[in-house]
C-alpha cells in the first residue's frame, strides 16, 4: 500500500468513526508559523488524500499578517498558481475546542506534479533530517513551550484581568501551583484537546510570570513528528482558550518588565541500533555531544533569523532574564544557551534555550539539528564550559549573536551553513518574507513616536 493509499484509509477509519463530524479545517503552516487554510464540508474532505484539494502557491511567502510579499516573486510572477494541499500523515483530529462537530487535517503543499513544495516548512526540516538518516543517526527531540494567558481588549492586553486573577501583576510566580488551580479550566480543556489529537502533552507549570505557563511535549524519536507536535499544541492552547474570555499567546516578550516566552528544544541522538550517543556516566556527556554542542554555537548566530522571527523577538533576549544572549553552554546551568541537564547516563541530553516562542517550531528544530550535524560532521568544539553566570561569560564558540532583526536578517542569508542544509531558495525566500515585514513593520507610526517625538522634536 502507498503512502497516499494508506493516508486515504487513514479517512475513511476517522470517517466511519466519527459520524457525528460535519466541519473539517484544513491548514497548511505558513513560514511565521501561522496555519492557514480552509472550512471544509464533510463531503469534502477526501479531496485532501486525492490530490484535488488547492492552495494557492502564495500562501507559502505570506508574511505574518497573511499579506502577500511580492518581492518573493511568488505573487504575479507566477500568477498566484494553485497548489495542492495535501494531508500529512495522522494529520486528521478532532477538534473539540471547535465544537464535537469539528475537526482539522494537518496538509503540506505539493507542485502539480506531486512533489512536496521545497518551501513547506516540514520539507526543509525533513530535508535536514534526511542528512541524518544518511549517516544512520536519529534525533531524539522534546519542544517545552511557555506562553501567557491574557486577556485582549481594543489593542490593550492585561494580565490583571487574566485568569490569574488572585496574584498580584507584578509578582513572580515560578512555580507555584495557586497559579496552576487559577488556570484549571483551561489546562482541563488543553489536556482534553491534547489528548483527542494524540498530541502527548504532560504536566504544565507557572513561569517566571503572572499569567505564564510552560507545558512540556514528551520526547519523539522522530523529529518531524515532534514539530507536528508543537504546531498542534500552539493552535489548540489558543483555541481552548478563547471560550474562557482569554489569549494564549506566545508572543515571545508580550510585557517589558517581565520575562519574556520561549521554546527549549530538548535533544539526545540515537544510532542505528537505538542507542543514545550522547549517554555517559560523566555529566558532560560524550565527545559527540560536545561535538553537536559546538557545531550548534557556532551555527546560532546564523540561525537567529528563525529562532528570533519577528521584531519583537529580540526584546526578549535580555541578561539574567533565563533567555540567553550569547552561544554559551554548560552542565545543569539554565543561564546558557545548551544546556547539559542533570540526569541519568541514559538521558544524556542538550537542551537548546534560544528560541522564542513565537518561531516555527518546524524551522526552529531544522536550523538546531542541522547545527549539531554541522558539529558532528566537523568535530566542532565548542570551547570552554560555562561555570555560575552565564550572562557575565566570554564567548566560548562562534559569533555574538545578532541584536536586532535586520542584522540576524542579513547573517542568515549569507550563511553558506544554512544554505548547505535548508537550500539556497528557502533561504532567499525566507530572508525575503522577512524584509518585507520588517519594512512594513518599520512604516508604522506608534503611540510611542507621538510620546517621544510629537512635542520634543
Amino acid at each position: 500500500m502507498s503512502g497516499f493509499e494508506a493516508e486515504a484509509r487513514e479517512a475513511r477509519d476517522f470517517l466511519a468513526a466519527h459520524p457525528d463530524i460535519e466541519f473539517f479545517e484544513m491548514f497548511f503552516t505558513s513560514l511565521a508559523g501561522v496555519p492557514r487554510g480552509k472550512r471544509l464540508r464533510r463531503s469534502e474532505v477526501m479531496k485532501l488524500y486525492e490530490g484535488s484539494a488547492f492552495l494557492p502557491g502564495s500562501i507559502v511567502a505570506v508574511d505574518i499578517l497573511g499579506a502577500d510579499c511580492e518581492d518573493t516573486g511568488m505573487v504575479w510572477e507566477t500568477g498566484d498558481a494553485d497548489r495542492i494541499a495535501r494531508a500529512v500523515p495522522g494529520g486528521i483530529v478532532p477538534a473539540p475546542w471547535i465544537g464535537e462537530d469539528a475537526a482539522q487535517v494537518m496538509c503540506s503543499l505539493h507542485d502539480l506534479g506531486g512533489e512536496v513544495t521545497p518551501f513547506d516548512p516540514r520539507a526543509v526540516l525533513q530535508r535536514v533530517l534526511d542528512r541524518f538518516a544518511a549517516d544512520g543517526l536519529t534525533p531524539m527531540v522534546a519542544c517545552e513551550m511557555e506562553f501567557y494567558l491574557v486577556e485582549s481588549r481594543r489593542g490593550r492586553v492585561s494580565l490583571r484581568s487574566s485568569p490569574f486573577t488572585r496574584r498580584k501583576p507584578t509578582a513572580n510566580e515560578a512555580h507555584g501551583l495557586p497559579e496552576t488551580e487559577d488556570a484549571a479550566d483551561f489546562l482541563r480543556a488543553l489536556w482534553k484537546a491534547a489528548d483527542a489529537q494524540g498530541v502527548p502533552v504532560e504536566g504544565a507549570s507557572s513561569e517566571a510570570s503572572p499569567g505564564q505557563l510552560e507545558l512540556t511535549l514528551h520526547h519523539k524519536a522522530d523529529a518531524l513528528a515532534a514539530g507536528d507536535d508543537a504546531v498542534l499544541f500552539k493552535r489548540m492552547a489558543k483555541g481552548v482558550a478563547r471560550p474562557l474570555g482569554c489569549e494564549a499567546t506566545f508572543m515571545a516578550k508580550p510585557f517589558a518588565d517581565i520575562a519574556g516566552s520561549g521554546m527549549h528544544i530538548h535533544m539526545s541522538m540515537l544510532d542505528a541500533q537505538g542507542a543514545n550517543i550522547f549517554a555517559s556516566e560523566a555529566a558532560e556527556g560524550t565527545e559527540q555531544l560536545r561535538h553537536a554542542i559546538g557545531g550548534m554555537a557556532r551555527t546560532m548566530a546564523d540561525a537567529m533569523a528563525v529562532l528570533a522571527p519577528n521584531a519583537n523577538s529580540f526584546r526578549r533576549y535580555v541578561a539574567r532574564s533565563y533567555a540567553p544572549v550569547s552561544p554559551t553552554w554548560g552542565i545543569n546551568n539554565r543561564t546558557v544557551a545548551l544546556r547539559i541537564p542533570a540526569g541519568s547516563a541514559a538521558s544524556r541530553r542538550v537542551e537548546h534555550r534560544v528560541a522564542g516562542a513565537d518561531a516555527n517550531p518546524y524551522l526552529a528544530l531544522a536550523v538546531v539539528l542541522a547545527g549539531a550535524h554541522y558539529g558532528l560532521t566537523n568535530k566542532a568544539d565548542p570551547g570552554a564550559m560555562t561555570h555560575g553566570d552565564g550572562y557575565s561569560a566570554p564567548v566560548a564558540a562562534g559569533d555574538p549573536l545578532p541584536t536586532d532583526w535586520l542584522k540576524a536578517i542579513d547573517r542568515f542569508q549569507a550563511s553558506s551553513v544554512m544554505r548547505e542544509y535548508l537550500g539556497d531558495a528557502f533561504v532567499d525566500l525566507y530572508a525575503t518574507v522577512k524584509r518585507t515585514e520588517q519594512a512594513r513593520f518599520n512604516a508604522v507610526v506608534t503611540s510611542l513616536d507621538h510620546d517621544w517625538y510629537l512635542q520634543n522634536a
